[in-house]
């Protein structure tokens, strides 16, 4: 039995997985930094952002599949199978000679990422029954606090006194480690060894999935929202998910059964994964072109602004994981997260030109703290609600619906951004400082005003050049258009202000949802084996006992789904 396993054994394994997790959460910040280099030389600034958007496809897609096959033929093979991939593609993208290359090397990465993001959270539950599982699930947000604090200095380094390609070669010693304590983890038997992946829906869930995401990534960027190609997309998507419910009904080893749906549990755990998954990306992104941009700190220094954040958020994620661990009840830390998330958002709304760097540090302390205490709790409320032998899918599913709300909320909440800036710029084009420039350099056309002119405008390169120009002009005049170009420049950090603000504003609604939302969750004490199935649900004195109850009257031999073969 996973009990006769020593604890220092176990120890072992989840620093391996630890370090495993580190590997997917590091990527994603430090590639960031090395990009301006990579472009550069790869010469591919057109296709920029498949970069990203290659990887995130890849590990989207792949993760409720991983989840399935982690149940059926144990976790131990896919993750070592993940992290291997995970190495092949970040030595390929290192050898890269052209964008297209990498972008194709960034998607096997990705494939790699999923297994790692999946069987991750799945084997905590496989190492320790679920009232130990709290303290380990705030770690892991501790991993992702220290990924996303040290990503950012080690890319930078290494782009800087080495070469850009090192950012993706760091991860073959991480990954060599990960793969040795990680074989140390015992191999998990399972009754659902003889069944079969069902790879009609596997195929059918991918391009639903595919097409889907591929919609909000090109949605108001690449193509208009209203255009064949995206409409076509979300078509496609609809389609695919029809064809593929229709082909679960029927399976006999569901990816994703249909049947979780029924449980309120996992019902409105995945509700509040999937809008804490769009209101935290989906803000978070645009916190440091509010310093930048509103503030006025430099580009170098922008990196650092979101340290207070993530030190709330590693902070929140160990305490409250150790809470949860101790007392056995996660729901008033849930609502407690969510209420303070919701409070800090609503406060970052109220930022405006005057904002001080001490005021958005502050800010951003407390929606860390909030995001922090949720984080690694809803992950175990799910794995909580079923039985051992759906650990994977229960678990795939929750780190599925966090990844599309990440995506939907990014994408929806860019194409807020920027149709809220383009309706106001479009205004300064009668600006008095615009009419004057105008007539001094009729080339100059303020017609046209956008997103990106704002940015140049903004940025310290291009206000130190106008300084200079304005040096070859008489001196009243240089007064006189200073001070409007000041007064310009005022009211486009206006704008900035006013817009990301309403950002803000739609998270904070987004966790609100949430918080109203976690007020219908049903609590069951957390297990202490794997085994107390139905005492915990007797506690509950709910419904979902009742429903629970039904699904586990079954095969008895999900009792030993736990034994170390």
């Amino acid at each position: 039995m996973l009990s006769e396993f020593s604890r220092g054994k176990k120890i072992s394994v989840m620093l391996g997985v630890m370090s495993a997790l580190f590997l997917a959460a590091l990527d994603q910040t430090i590639v960031a930094t090395a990009i301006p280099k990579i472009v550069q030389e790869l010469n591919g600034l057109q296709h920029l952002s498949w970069v990203f958007t290659a990887y995130m496809l890849a590990s989207t897609v792949s993760i409720p599949i991983y989840g399935k096959l982690s149940d059926i033929y144990g976790r131990k093979k896919f993750f070592i199978g993940g992290i291997v991939i995970f190495l092949i593609g970040s030595i390929l993208s290192g050898l890269s000679q052209n964008m297209m290359q990498l972008i194709i090397f960034r998607g096997i990465q990705g494939i790699g990422g999923g297994a790692l993001m999946t069987n991750a959270f799945a084997v905590i539950g496989d190492l320790f029954a679920p009232a130990e599982r709290g303290k380990w699930q705030g770690l892991f947000g501790g991993v992702f606090g220290l990924a996303s604090i040290i990503g950012p200095y080690l890319g930078g380094w290494l782009t800087d006194n080495a070469n850009w390609r090192w950012v993706f070669y760091i991860n073959i010693p991480t990954g060599i480690l990960a793969l040795i304590l990680i074989s140390l983890m015992p191999k998990i038997s399972s009754h659902l060894k003889d069944k079969k992946i069902d790879y009609k829906a596997a195929l059918t869930l991918s391009f639903a999935l595919l097409s889907l995401l591929l919609a909000f990534v090109w949605g108001g960027n690449e193509y208009s929202w209203n255009s064949i190609e995206i409409l076509g997309l979300f078509v496609f998507s609809i389609i695919s998910f029809i064809v593929f419910v229709l082909i679960e009904r029927k399976a006999e080893e569901p990816i994703l059964p249909l049947d979780l749906f029924k449980n309120r549990i996992f019902l409105v755990s995945t509700i509040i994964t999937f809008i804490v998954g769009a209101g935290m990306f989906g803000v978070i992104i645009y916190i440091p072109l509010f310093a930048q941009g509103v503030i006025g700190i430099t580009a170098t220094h922008s990196g650092t602004i979101l340290i207070p954040l993530t030190v709330g958020m590693i902070s929140a994620s160990v305490i409250s994981g150790q809470i949860v661990s101790r007392t056995g009840k996660y729901k008033f830390l849930t609502i407690f997260g969510f209420l303070v998330a919701t409070g800090s958002l609503y406060f970052l709304s109220k930022l405006g030109t005057g904002a001080t760097v001490s005021d958005l540090m502050l800010r951003m302390i407390f929606t860390g703290i909030g995001l922090g205490t949720t984080m690694p709790i809803l992950t175990l409320i799910v794995q909580n609600a079923f039985e051992h032998s759906k650990l994977g899918v229960v678990t795939a599913s929750s780190q599925l619906f966090r990844s599309l709300g990440s995506t939907v909320g990014t994408a929806v909440m860019g194409s807020i951004l920027n149709n809220s800036l383009s309706s106001k710029l479009s205004d300064l084009s009668h600006d008095k400082f615009a009419q004057t420039i105008s007539k001094i350099n009729p080339n100059v056309n303020f017609a046209n005003l956008d997103v990106n002119s704002m940015q140049g405008f903004l940025s310290n390169a291009a206000q130190d050049q106008f300084h200079t120009q304005m040096s070859n002009f008489p001196p009243k005049m240089q007064i006189e258009v200073m001070k409007l170009f000041n007064d310009f420049l005022i009211k486009i950090k206006g704008i900035l202000a006013s817009s990301i603000d309403n950002i803000f504003l739609i998270g904070a609604v987004l966790m609100l949802v949430a918080l109203i939302a976690s007020l219908f969750l049903k609590e069951i004490p957390l297990r202490k084996t794997h085994k107390e199935k139905k005492s915990f649900l007797e506690e509950a004195g709910s419904e979902i006992a009742i429903e629970e109850g039904q699904a586990y009257s079954g095969d008895e031999s999900d009792n030993d789904s736990g034994k170390v073969g």
